[in-house]
């Protein structure tokens, strides 16, 4: 299913829980990153022209800006991850009954098995961008709204743990050992990085909502 953003809630709901195979745990993660990069950009339009944060205008004009190209590139993402699985299940389908028919369906596999795994590190990448966004904003935004930053934060995070699960069941079936290498240390560090932001932004968060 592509043209997701184009649908009712409901009917995006209803796709994901059917039996078809798209959209499946990395467009869907996409999808629930991008919403929590909706709730920085709320902040950030609740903070943006408000007097008491005239100071800080500039900055969170450029903030919120970035959360809705982020938005944006999330959108574009989602549709590349379901392009990236129909490939590689055209690819699965490829016939296997001669040496030659093998070679050309385990070629295919693996140049599709390296795209259905560099996008949900795309994806996740993407999201340490919303993250570090939102730890920004959890030092400067509107205080009335500043628990929304908090949920952008938990969120977002979620959907980058989420969306490297993906990429954690293609690797066993990659053949390229440096690529497959390469791919689980991005992985990590990606993780890692999405846990370090979410805790400083949480932290931020939890110390302004006290008063």
């Amino acid at each position: 299913m592509s043209g997701m953003f184009d649908c009712s809630f409901r009917k995006v709901l209803a796709a994901a829980a059917s039996d078809a195979p798209t959209p499946g745990g990395g467009s869907v993660s996409a999808l629930v990153g991008a919403l929590g990069v909706s709730m920085a950009a709320m902040v950030g339009n609740l903070t943006y022209g408000k007097s008491q944060y005239a100071a800080v205008a500039t900055e969170i004009k450029d903030i919120t800006g970035r959360a809705y190209f982020t938005m944006a590139r999330l959108e574009k993402l989602m549709e590349d991850d379901i392009a990236a699985f129909d490939s590689f299940m055209a690819a699965y389908r490829l016939p296997k009954g001669t040496t030659e028919e093998k070679d050309k369906r385990e070629e295919a596999l693996q140049k599709a098995l390296r795209g259905a795994t560099e996008t949900p590190l795309e994806i996740a990448v993407t999201l340490l961008e919303a993250l570090a966004i939102t730890a920004q904003l959890s030092r400067i935004g509107n205080k009335m709204a500043i628990s929304d930053a908090g949920v952008a934060a938990y969120v977002c995070e979620a959907a980058v743990h989420a969306v490297l699960l993906n990429v954690e069941i293609n690797l066993p079936m990659v053949s390229d050992a440096g690529f497959a290498s390469q791919a689980l240390e991005e992985k990590e560090r990606i993780a890692g990085e999405a846990r370090r932001l979410k805790e400083q932004a949480v932290a931020v968060v939890k110390e302004r909502m006290k008063g």
